[in-house]
């Protein structure tokens, strides 16, 4: 915390929170305390970065949902007070930009190539595959010795099997594109390892492009080079997207898996409503409010102001940065009663989990399958799952851009 001048004037300011903050002692699931105290206190309101930048903080969910669907709000990474999450993060913006750090009309363009991809219907057609991965590796972990590390066996291989698959990037290189994919989504990560990870990263996926160029597949990397071909795309850029689409398609999924799954196991009565039905309506409800309860993209949605906007009796000036904390969004009591209350029956698909507006997540509607087979299937086939050691030995990703835990020992 400290003490500075109000932006913009003389006068001397309150005090400027630091931003992340830190989550209470015992309340690993929930967001920051001070998070609430400022959407109830001053929803609007500056906090500080890791770089001494003061940008705007919004804390209410109708004010996040608001700003996200206003055209005067950038996602543009390249605006000069855009509020980066950290100096690997704006080393990885400055060396590989995609459509999710663009504004229309080259989002939109860029967002079309792939859209295809991740439609509802065609990722419906994938629930069987999937099925059949969730299924296999229970099988093998049914198997071998007790406990086991459900990230490890489990969590991760599920997306990772899956995002390769429909990209066509071999699993057998997972050890490779995971540990890269690690050091881009820590927040203690410095430039140079960012800069390390993205080339390494970008390399390998130009490689795989060029491959598609001479040997076209009937996968997503194929269709990116399709692009390249016809001269709407460079090799470089095609790489870049398929780079975003690799980390974006398991890194955010496997976080959930494993602390959805500890969430139920600390939340038995919950655990068995799931466990316990074969109904698809409770399980993909079950999926809309583990997403909203956890918020695991808890390091807030960051953009930049193009004009002055007037929301909540603040003036956001233009250029000011902007970070929509949708985690505690996703815990206003305004759009969710009893917010704290983890409750698998109520469906809360308005959350802002996957953000909102023109740069909602593309992968959406695969994290929605992916999800509701994996909670309707392992705690089915393992119903004595439990920790395999005291909850408070638990490492949740309190650095990571992404919530999650680094392991989760169980057994049954």
């Amino acid at each position: 915390m400290t003490t500075t001048s109000a932006p913009g004037t003389g006068a001397p300011s309150a005090r400027i929170p630091d931003y992340p903050m830190a989550r209470a002692t015992g309340c690993p699931f929930d967001p920051p305390p001070a998070l609430g105290t400022l959407r109830d206190e001053t929803p609007i309101s500056r906090v500080r970065l890791w770089d001494g930048s003061t940008p705007w903080l919004v804390t209410r969910y109708e004010d996040q949902r608001s700003l996200l669907a206003d055209p005067r709000i950038s996602s543009d990474s390249d605006q000069a007070h855009y509020p980066h999450t950290g100096p690997a993060q704006r080393e990885r913006r400055t060396l590989s930009r995609t459509f999710i750090t663009m504004d229309d009309p080259d989002h939109a363009r860029l967002r079309r190539m792939v859209t295809g991809a991740f439609s509802i219907k065609n990722v419906e057609s994938l629930r069987p595959p999937i099925q059949r991965i969730a299924d296999g590796l229970i099988d093998t972990m049914l198997a071998g010795p007790k406990p086991v590390d459900l990230v490890q066996a489990f969590a991760l291989p599920v997306p990772s099997l899956v995002i390769c698959e429909l990209l066509g990037v071999p699993y057998a290189d997972h050890d490779f594109f995971q540990a890269n994919s690690r050091i881009l989504v820590k927040r203690s990560t410095t430039a140079r390892q960012g800069r390390e990870a993205v080339l390494r990263l970008a390399e390998y996926l130009e490689r795989l492009i060029g491959a598609r160029l001479a040997h076209p597949a009937d996968d997503l990397l194929s269709t990116l080079a399709e692009r390249v071909r016809a001269g709407e795309l460079s090799r470089r850029e095609a790489a870049d997207m398929g780079v975003l689409l690799l980390i974006a398609g398991h890194e955010t999924t496997a976080n959930m898996i494993a602390l959805g799954t500890l969430t139920l196991l600390r939340h038995p009565d919950q655990l068995a409503l799931v466990r316990e039905s074969d109904d698809p309506r409770l399980i993909a409800s079950a999926v809309e409010e583990l997403l909203r309860y956890l918020t695991i993209t808890h390091s807030g949605r960051r953009r930049v102001a193009r004009e002055d906007i007037e929301i909540g009796g603040v003036t956001i000036r233009a250029g000011d940065g902007v970070i929509i904390a949708n985690d505690i969004g996703n815990r206003d009591p305004d759009a969710f009663p009893d917010p704290g209350r983890l409750d698998v029956t109520r469906n809360p698909r308005h959350h802002l989990a996957f953000a909102f507006g023109v740069h909602q997540c593309l992968g959406q509607p695969l994290a929605r399958v992916e999800l509701q087979v994996v909670y309707a299937t392992l705690y089915r086939r393992v119903p004595g799952l439990r920790l395999a050691v005291d909850f408070d030995r638990i490492p949740f990703k309190h650095d990571g851009l992404v919530y999650g835990v680094y392991e989760l020992p169980v057994t049954w």
